[in-house]
Parts: C-alpha cells; structure tokens; sequence
C-alpha cells in the first residue's frame, strides 16, 4: 500500500492516553538534604538572629553613640554630615549643575531617573539570558549605577573636613551666670551670630571658653579685630560696656 492512500491513523503512542497532574517531586526521597520548615528551619534563622541581636546590642553598650553638642540655631556656619548612604547624593549637591539654581535637578530629576531605571529594569530587558554580557540593559544600569554611588561617596569622604566637624560638634559644658552683666553686653552686642549662644564658638567665630586672655588682650581684638574672621570696631557700645565683657570672656572656663 503506497504512503497517503487508505492509510488511516488511529492513535500514537507518544501522547499519553490519560493526563495527569503536575505534582512536585517528593523531597523526601533525598534523606539528609532536605529538612522541615517548621519547626526546623525556622529555629536555626531564629537562633542566628538572636547572636546578632545580641551582638548589636553589645557593640551599642560598648561604644557609645558619637553625640555632638546641643543644636544652636545662631551657628549659621555649622556643615552637618548625613549619613553615609546618603553622602552620594550630599556630594552630588555640590556640583554646579546639581544645585543652587538647578538644584531641582539635583534633587528631583536625577535621584527620579537613578530610581525610575531601577524600577522599569525588569520591563526594560525581559529576555531569559542570565549571562550578563547577554543582557546589556540590565548590565550598563547595574554597573552605571554602582560606579557613580561609589565615586560620588568616595568623593564626599575624601574632600569633607573631618577636623573641623569635629571641633564644631565637640561638646563643650560651659558654665556662666546668666544674669552676669557682661553676658548681657555680649547678647547685645550680637556677639552670639559669630560665637553661639554659649560662646563655644559659632558661624564665623572661634570659642571664647578657657582662651586664657587676659581682659586687656581681649578688649584690644574687640577695638582692632583679628584676622581672619574679627573685624576691627566689631564692638559698638562704651569702655565700661567693653571692659565688662572682656573681663567676663577672661574668666569663662570648660
């Protein structure tokens, strides 16, 4: 009988006759590589989490939080610090293009694009390759990304003045009497916009605690200045008022 010519087909053997479900293996057929997740697993993720705990709260004891001192207003000239998973975007403020009259691009438009990319990243390269020199899109904005968080914190480290936050945040217990007539010459004279309300220095001006001046060299800076923050003729009211300043300043102590 040639091929096509009353030939009739009735059935294949490769197509099973009755469809079963998909059932998942039986993982117990693989003794000692697998395990219950309840209450086995789960009591070995709560016993590595309770080392941890316990070593946080050990490192919290040990070393105590580095608080700097009492926020003041008047110092228009402190540089606070973020956090370091923040410093990446403190750094990129400082660029011309990033801030001052395009600082919404530094805020806005900038960290919205970084975080747009990382959001649309699994709509924007849907193929099944897991090779990355086969997924340029995903790959670029992965590498775009942790090069340009890592060169502008390393950035931001690199060119803060760790010295001089630290004096700025040093915190310094001074004790005066309010009620001392050279305090109240010294908030009249709007010496607290340069020194801070408690004299431990402020925007432009150093501490005037435990200088070691006498009232003398110190009534001579207020009628010539000193370079280079302490203008000449900074103190504005009469000698008396001066001298009851300088010898209040003389005696302040830490």
């Amino acid at each position: 009988m040639h091929r096509g010519k009353g030939m009739k087909f009735v059935g294949d053997s490769r197509v099973p006759a009755e469809r079963k479900p998909n059932i998942p293996k039986d993982y117990s057929e693989y003794p000692g590589k697998t395990e219950a997740f309840w209450p086995n697993f789960l009591l070995k993720e709560w016993m590595v989490g309770a080392v941890f705990l316990i070593g946080y709260l050990i490192l919290t004891v040990a070393h105590e939080s580095p608080l700097e001192r009492k926020a003041d207003p008047t110092d228009a000239g402190y540089i606070p610090l973020p956090d370091w998973y923040f410093l990446f975007l403190y750094q990129l403020l400082k660029y011309k293009y990033a801030a001052g009259d395009y600082v919404l691009i530094g805020t806005v438009i900038i960290p919205g694009l970084a975080f747009g990319a990382l959001l649309l990243a699994p709509f924007l390269d849907t193929g099944s390759e897991r090779r990355p020199s086969r997924r340029p899109v995903a790959t670029g904005l992965m590498l775009l990304g942790l090069i340009s968080v890592t060169y502008l914190t390393w950035e931001s480290v690199v060119t803060h003045d760790w010295e001089k936050a630290k004096e700025q945040g040093k915190i310094v217990n001074v004790s005066f009497d309010e009620n001392d007539p050279g305090y109240k010459i010294y908030q009249k004279q709007s010496c607290v916009g340069c020194h801070g309300d408690t004299m431990s220095g402020g925007a432009s001006g150093p501490s005037l605690v435990g200088t070691g001046l006498k009232p003398e060299e110190i009534m001579k800076i207020a009628k010539e200045g000193k370079p280079p923050g302490m203008p000449p003729n900074a103190f504005k009211g009469t000698d008396e008022e001066l001298e009851k300043l300088a010898t209040f300043i003389s005696k302040l102590e830490k």
